[in-house]
C-alpha cells in the first residue's frame, strides 16, 4: 500500500478560538478528513508517532519543558483507546497517565485543584489526564453535587491553575473527544454483547446516557469558558477512531514540534575519547 505521508499536514486542528461560544451539536463528529482508507489513516499514524517518539526523548533529555494532555469525553468517548493508540512507543520513563475519579475523603477535605496540581508533569514528562479538573465543573454540575455559585466560580480557577503551569513551563494540550448519540448507543450495546466487555459496563452508564443534553451543555460551557489563548480547547470528531487517533496523534506532534525541546550539549568536551578495547 503507498503511503502519502503528506495527508495528515492538512488535517485540521479543530481548536476553539477563545471567546467562541460552543454549540457542540454545530461541531461534526464523524469527520474523516483526506482519508479514504482507514488503513491509510492507521500507516500515517505510526508516521506521526515516529515524530512524537523523537521529540519526547529530546524532551526529556532537555528536562527544561513539559507536556500535559488533557482528555475528555463523554462515556464511550475513546479515551482509553486514544492514550492507548497515540501514545504507545513512547518511552514509559518519560510518560505517565492519570485517571481522576470519585474523589477520596482526604481530596474532598482539600480545594478541587489539590489532587490535580500533584499530577502535573515535571520537566521533561508528558502526563496524560483521562479525565481531569474539569470533571468539578461537568459531573458536579449535572449531578448536583456543588451549587452553581461554586462550580460556576471554578472556570476562572482553572483558568488561572492553566496560566500558571504554562508560565512555568509546561504546555497544555487540551482535547474534547466528540461523539454522537447514535455512536455512543452502538458502543454502549457493544459492551452489553461481549461478555468479555461486561466490565466495562455499569448501570450508571444508563443514568450518564439519559442526561445526555445535560452533559452537552456542560460541557460546551466549559470549552467555551476554558477555551484561552494560553491553553486552548481542541474538540476531535470521535465516532471514526481511526480518524480520532490520526488528528490527536498529529495535535501531540505538533505541539511537542512548538515546544522545540533539545539535546543538551555535553557538559565535557568529548572530542578525541576513544573508548579502549
Amino acid at each position: 500500500m503507498l503511503i502519502d505521508s503528506t495527508l495528515f499536514e492538512s488535517l485540521p486542528a479543530y481548536t476553539v478560538e477563545p471567546g467562541t461560544k460552543v454549540d457542540l451539536a454545530a461541531w461534526e463528529t464523524s469527520a474523516k478528513g483526506p482519508y479514504e482508507d482507514k488503513e491509510i489513516a492507521r500507516a500515517e499514524l505510526e508516521l506521526i508517532k515516529e515524530r512524537i517518539e523523537h521529540l519526547q526523548e529530546r524532551l526529556w533529555a532537555e528536562h527544561q519543558q513539559s507536556l500535559l494532555v488533557v482528555l475528555q469525553a463523554m462515556d464511550t468517548g475513546g479515551k482509553d483507546g486514544t492514550i492507548r493508540n497515540v501514545f504507545s512507543g513512547i518511552n514509559p520513563a518519560g510518560c505517565r497517565v492519570w485517571s481522576f475519579k470519585q474523589p477520596t475523603s482526604e481530596e474532598l477535605d482539600r480545594d478541587f485543584l489539590w489532587r490535580i496540581h500533584q499530577r502535573t508533569p515535571a520537566k521533561g514528562m508528558i502526563n496524560v489526564f483521562n479525565r481531569s479538573h474539569y470533571e468539578d465543573v461537568l459531573v458536579v454540575r449535572v449531578d448536583e453535587i456543588v451549587p452553581e455559585q461554586v462550580w460556576r466560580k471554578r472556570y476562572e480557577l482553572i483558568n488561572d491553575f492553566e496560566k500558571l503551569l504554562v508560565e512555568n513551563g509546561t504546555a497544555v494540550l487540551k482535547i474534547f473527544l466528540h461523539i454522537s448519540r447514535e455512536e455512543q448507543r452502538e458502543r454502549l450495546q457493544a459492551r452489553l454483547d461481549d461478555p468479555a466487555k461486561h466490565w466495562k459496563f455499569a448501570v450508571s452508564d444508563l443514568d450518564d446516557r439519559a442526561r445526555w443534553d445535560d452533559f452537552q451543555e456542560a460541557y460546551a460551557d466549559a470549552v467555551t469558558h476554558c477555551s484561552t489563548e494560553h491553553a486552548p480547547w481542541h474538540i476531535i470528531p470521535a465516532d471514526r477512531k481511526w480518524y480520532r487517533d490520526v488528528v490527536v496523534a498529529k495535535l501531540v506532534a505538533d505541539t511537542l514540534e512548538r515546544m522545540d525541546p533539545q539535546f543538551p550539549a555535553s557538559v565535557h568536551d568529548l572530542d578525541g575519547i576513544v573508548i579502549p578495547e
